[in-house]
């Protein structure tokens, strides 16, 4: 073995000359197989804890794929690091220290775009920022890895101003709005986890109880993220007195509706009065409650379209809910049958065309009562009961009533027609001619 392997001398690779000189050496084939090693070795452990843990494909640590989380670079990048640092004794580095600054990168946007999709899934600007964090982490180790960054940060630190007692630079700022980034990116993973933990495998007014706690407690980290943001900047906090003043007078004053639509929705979660899952009218609209949210609530109706309710209005107007104390649901129909009809045959055949349906159920049972003597014919009511209103509720008093109808044709009960109604509420024909008189 070479003194050198001994007593390495590294070479810069700060000029071309010098990238040149370092990847020309016989020592990088033995990186490259390390850094190989080292990616195998990650994909391994990486596919084991997936498979151990059962994540899903919206994990930040696993992402869709065993390479496509955080957890895979971040590994790799300890991984490599270690080796750096163990070969650094032995030989020149070159393919490790470029290894090294462009996983650190990797890591960064992998991070920042996990958590984002996590916690804005359903923003459209999420994509934008995706492309701004990919583009300025990749731009940071090319600055890095050529050796331009010190001297770039150099020449920002002299570009500053005074305001009022404290110093800025833009060196400064910008190092603030970073330690801004990643403080508000740690605080919405942080949030993400908890509101997944929440979440998970709960149904009715459990769900909405732990909605109501996942969002307050999301809530209070971004306001905790936001407060450390802000001193990471250089932003005195006791000036926001003044703009917390402000704001409540704002509220007060022009933000009334929209504060009481956040306090209604924390008092909707917390009641559990009206929960995700719930079948409900609100004025002429019904649907089921498929999210609520810290300002409104959405509404989905059998149609599929779906109502954007303000809080307020469900706390401050009147609202069916159908499903509150249980799904169970009554419908009825009613039947008008000749007089001539027999009244226990009839309430028979509405019974079993009713429970002939496999959606009404069998406890409790239909129910037939002769409604009243009307003035065409014997009307009779049928009653049954439902617990699944999602499925709509038309399309099951359509069925019964063509049930219905059939079961009295092929049993020969008559039915009155409005042909023979008319007739018999005719008066009878008089003639045109006075009566003859002497």
């Amino acid at each position: 073995m070479s003194s050198s392997l001994h007593n390495p001398v590294p070479q810069p690779i700060d000029d071309f000359e010098g990238w040149l000189a370092a990847f020309s050496q016989p020592t990088v084939a033995l990186e490259l197989a390390t850094l190989v090693g080292c990616v195998l070795l990650a994909w391994v452990v990486v596919r084991a804890l997936r498979q151990a843990l059962g994540r899903d494909e919206r994990s930040v640590w696993f992402g869709r794929k065993d390479v496509d989380g955080v957890l895979f670079p971040l590994l790799l990048l300890c991984l490599g690091f270690a080796a750096r640092a163990v070969l650094d004794r032995y030989i020149n580095i070159a393919v490790l220290d470029l290894a090294v600054p462009v996983l650190l990168a990797l890591v960064a946007i992998r991070t920042g775009v996990k958590v984002l999709q996590i916690a804005f899934s359903q923003a459209r600007w999420v994509r934008a920022l995706e492309q701004t964090i990919s583009w300025l982490a990749w731009l940071a180790m090319v600055l890095w890895v050529s050796g331009v960054l010190p001297a770039l940060l150099n020449a920002l630190d002299q570009i500053g101003w005074k305001v009022g007692n404290a110093h800025l630079s833009v060196r400064n700022i910008i190092e603030g709005l970073l330690t801004a980034s990643v403080v508000l990116i740690i605080t919405l993973w942080m949030s993400a986890g908890i509101e997944a933990r929440l979440l998970r495998s709960a149904t009715g007014g459990e769900l909405s109880l732990r909605k109501a706690l996942s969002n307050a407690t999301r809530a209070l980290l971004l306001f905790v993220g936001l407060m450390v943001a802000l001193s990471a900047v250089g932003i005195d906090l006791t000036a926001l007195s003044v703009l917390g003043g402000a704001l409540g007078v704002g509220i007060g004053l022009g933000l009334q509706k929209l504060a009481a639509n956040y306090v209604s929705g924390f008092v909707i979660l917390t009641e559990r009065n009206l929960r995700i899952g719930d079948f409900v009218k609100v004025e002429n609209f019904e649907g089921v409650i498929t999210e609520i949210n810290a300002r409104y609530t959405v509404v989905r109706g059998q149609t599929g379209r779906e109502s954007i309710v303000p809080n307020e209005m469900l706390i401050s107007t009147r609202v069916e809910n159908l499903s509150l104390a249980d799904a169970v649901v009554a419908q009825s129909t009613q039947v008008l049958v000749a007089f001539e009809s027999d009244a226990q045959q009839v309430m028979d055949l509405l019974k079993a065309a009713a429970l002939a349906q496999p959606r009404v159920l069998q406890d409790p049972a239909p129910s037939v009562q002769l409604s009243q003597f009307a003035a065409d014919g014997l009307e009779f009511t049928l009653v049954y009961w439902i617990n699944d209103l999602h499925n709509g509720q038309g399309n099951l008093r359509s069925d019964v009533n063509l049930a219905v109808l059939q079961a009295l044709r092929a049993h020969g009960v008559a039915i009155p027609s409005p042909a023979s109604t008319q007739a018999r509420a005719a008066p009878a024909p008089t003639s045109s001619n006075p009566p003859f008189t002497v």
